[in-house]
């Protein structure tokens, strides 16, 4: 029989840095089944969009690239195929396949495995059946420490019974965005039932990877040039309590700090409740783990926080912040806030601004409600209006823009280490320990005249911080800290 000529596709990742490694986990899949993975859609023979399903913008976000993309294929020359994966496809399929025609598939988690069949059926003009969306913590034990037994037997029964997008065998990913720094995924799901948010429902139980795949995977994206490990998941301080070792995030960090090449290791997406104290001692005195917080906050009102179903409040905080603080003076920390939750009143928001001023926080993003359908939070009483959300989100983000800009200019004179993204023209481009790619600011090191040729991306610098712009940070070269090679 003659060999299938080659197919092209081309995946577009939308979302967050867990759809990131997703797709390279999907063009692992397809690489191994005869599919060459390409950047320009317009030359593929296919095209897969990795939806957001996260919040109403994302949503817009996905079905506009999807159109997009539908456009190309209707143009002379282009792709043949449109298809949706990911979060949007995955909670709404039959809906989304239904209101958006112009898709000519839209596929599940389950279909993740075979997803090069897929795609195959479809450009043979076939319609592969939309899935029918299900609440994915019903696949699992209840019981954490039952789930990988369950999900073992799942896999054997059929990739159906997965609980989420699989990871597959210890590596099975291809990088598609290059450059020094990576995510890496520790786990999948969320047992949290937070009021406002959908993410269970579709992306199913907390399920730890075990610790040797996470190993054996580090050790890949050091050999692929990885300098920086961004630890992701749903819920990271949840990790190994499907394992039996509730330390087990504790023992995993040094592990991978030690891989040869790696220079940082980020752990981010960590719930303040769960953060106990051998935990916040090891992310912030374990040589080369970034002494950095991304601490999911959402609010600082007690009363709000109860009704959100979370934990915690203002004086919790600030005391995990200030633990934080004694341990590394200079830490790194972010997080989210939500303004106009259900209930919410104007003392409320007065609480959250005192809370925001006294943290004192390197980056905070802040996000006006909106019901996500399915969640308790959509049925509460007490609605705020959505011209007040808006008013309540326009004032608390230029109250977070202030007190950011406000903690960069303190880091004047200070000593940074940055990661090298990208260098030319005399400037070297990366982040510090305490800026989290894509989400927090960067800085941008000014390199002599006769350093500028040695400095290459990849490369660990230390640099004397000499001006702010908002969060961004300048800083003047003042040695190579750990060379690329």
């Amino acid at each position: 029989m003659p060999d299938r000529p080659v197919r092209r596709v081309a995946l577009i990742t939308l979302g967050c840095a867990r759809n990131d490694v997703d797709s390279e986990e999907l063009a692992a899949r397809l690489g191994g089944d005869g599919w060459a993975v390409v950047d320009d859609p317009a030359s593929a023979d296919a095209v897969v969009v990795n939806t957001c399903g996260f919040v109403d913008v994302a949503k817009k976000d996905s079905i506009d690239t999807l159109l997009a993309a539908a456009d190309l294929r209707d143009a002379a020359g282009g792709p043949k195929a449109v298809v949706a994966v990911g979060c949007l496809a995955e909670r709404y399929g039959r809906q989304l396949a239904e209101s958006l025609p112009e898709a000519d598939a839209v596929l599940g988690f389950d279909a993740y495995p075979a997803l090069g069949s897929h795609l195959d059926a479809v450009l043979r003009g076939e319609k592969p059946a939309a899935h029918t969306p299900r609440d994915r913590r019903a696949l699992l034990p209840i019981t954490p420490v039952d789930r990988q037994a369950g999900q073992q037997a799942g896999q054997q029964a059929g990739q159906a019974e997965r609980s989420g997008p699989a990871s597959g065998p210890p590596v099975l990913r291809q990088r598609l965005l290059g450059g020094p720094v990576a995510s890496l995924k520790i786990s999948s799901g969320c047992d949290r039932r937070c009021a406002f948010c959908a993410i269970p429902t579709f992306r199913g139980a907390h399920v730890s990877r075990p610790p040797q795949d996470v190993l054996a995977e580090a050790e890949w994206l050091a050999g692929q040039g990885v300098r920086e490990l961004v630890l992701v998941s749903e819920n990271s301080t949840s990790y190994g309590k499907d394992l039996g070792d509730l330390r087990a995030l504790e023992k995993l960090l040094p592990q991978l700090a030690a891989i040869t090449g790696v220079v940082r290791v980020r752990a981010v997406y960590l719930q303040p409740a769960e953060v106990r104290p051998s935990l916040l001692e090891t992310v912030l005195t374990t040589p080369g783990v970034a002494p950095y917080l991304d601490l999911s906050f959402q609010h600082a009102s007690p009363s709000v926080l109860r009704r959100m179903r979370r934990f915690g409040g203002a004086d919790a905080f600030l005391d995990l912040l200030a633990r934080a603080r004694a341990l590394a003076p200079d830490v790194g920390a972010r997080s989210n806030v939500i303004v106009g939750f259900p209930g919410e009143t104007r003392a409320d928001v007065a609480l959250l601004e005192r809370f925001l001023t006294d943290a004192d926080l390197d980056a905070v993003g802040v996000f006006g409600y909106s019901d996500e359908d399915g969640t308790e939070a959509a049925g509460l009483p007490g609605k705020v209006t959505p011209a007040t959300v808006r008013r309540r989100q326009a004032r608390v983000t230029d109250l977070v823009e202030q007190l950011t800009a406000a903690r960069a200019q303190r880091r004047l004179s200070s000593v940074v280490e940055v990661l090298v993204e990208e260098a030319a023209g005399g400037l070297a481009h990366g982040r510090a320990a305490h800026q989290q790619p894509e989400v927090d600011g960067a800085c941008t090191v000014r390199l002599p005249p006769a350093e500028a040729a040695r400095v290459r991306v990849g490369d660990l610098v230390s640099a004397k911080v000499v001006a702010a712009e908002g969060v961004d940070l300048v800083a003047e070269l003042l040695d190579v800290v750990d060379s690329v090679g």
